[in-house]
Formats: C-alpha cells, structure tokens, sequence
C-alpha cells in the first residue's frame, strides 16, 4: 500500500456516532505526529444507517475533547459501494462490521480488525449503552490500535 500517492483509510462501526468518527479524530492527530509516514487520508461511516446524517454522540466528543481532539463537527455516515469506491483500507471495530462490509461486495483484501493492530485480536465494543469509563476505555483501544496501525505505513 505504501507505493501509492495517497492511502485512504476508513473507520467503520455500526451508526458512526461512537467509535469510528473517534477513529477518525485519533487517527488524524497522530497521524500528524507521525514522521516518515506517506500521504494518508482518514475517514469514517457506519454499516448501518440508523443515525446517518445525526451529530457524534456527545460523550465521543467528550473524551476526544478531553484529549485535545475535536470531532464535534462530524456527522454519522453510512458507508456505500457507491461513495466509497475509492477507499484502499476499511478498518472495522468488531467483526459484525467486517462481516457486514464484506457482505456489501467490499474486496477482502481491503477489509481489516483494528484489533489485529497491536490489541491481540480484540474487538472494540460499542460503548453507545455504557458509560463513560466504556468510552475511556475504547479511546485507549482506539490509540493503541491506531499507533499500531500507522506504524505499519512509516517508510
């Protein structure tokens, strides 16, 4: 993947309102802390589309704010064959989700578990009917699979 010009990457969930658009927010900041790293492109969209066109849940936004990331001005998406033509990595949080995109008609090859980025194959679970202890735990999931991630792009 690294010979390209620009890796597009997207975060995928089920609504889009917790993990992946968090997804996206962490990746974005370390990827801009990241040197030796080609051209990276972060998204993020749901399988379902329950929420679609609906604000980020706010304690997503909560526990990014707490740690210097803004993904206030995100809104849930579905994820489509048809708008996401493009994508050359779709990484899903648990394997519902890899499941469902794969399902969809994605290619294989493209579909990946953050888990299997530096969590020991661990799903990240959907923290929508939790607390905020769920979120804080996620986000520390996030940034470790993440920075595992990113760490297999660096040249």
């Amino acid at each position: 993947m690294c010979e390209q010009e620009r890796v597009h990457i997207v975060f995928v969930c089920l609504g889009n309102i917790c993990r992946s658009p968090l997804a996206e927010g962490i990746a974005n900041a370390l990827y801009t802390q990241a040197p030796n790293t080609p051209s990276l492109e972060f998204s993020s969209a749901g399988t379902s589309g329950f929420h679609n066109g609906d604000p980020i849940d706010a304690r997503s936004i909560a526990i990014a704010r707490e740690n210097g990331i803004d993904i206030a001005h995100y809104t849930s998406k579905q994820v489509s064959p048809y708008t996401h033509s493009d994508v050359d990595l779709f990484v899903a949080m648990d394997r519902s989700n890899l499941a469902a995109l794969k399902a969809m008609g994605f290619e294989s090859h493209k579909i990946v578990l953050l888990g299997d980025f530096g969590l020991g194959g661990a799903e990240v679970p959907d923290p929508y009917y939790g607390g905020a202890d769920g979120f804080k735990k996620v986000y520390a999931m996030l940034q470790n699979g993440i920075a595992d991630l990113l760490g297999r792009f660096k040249r």
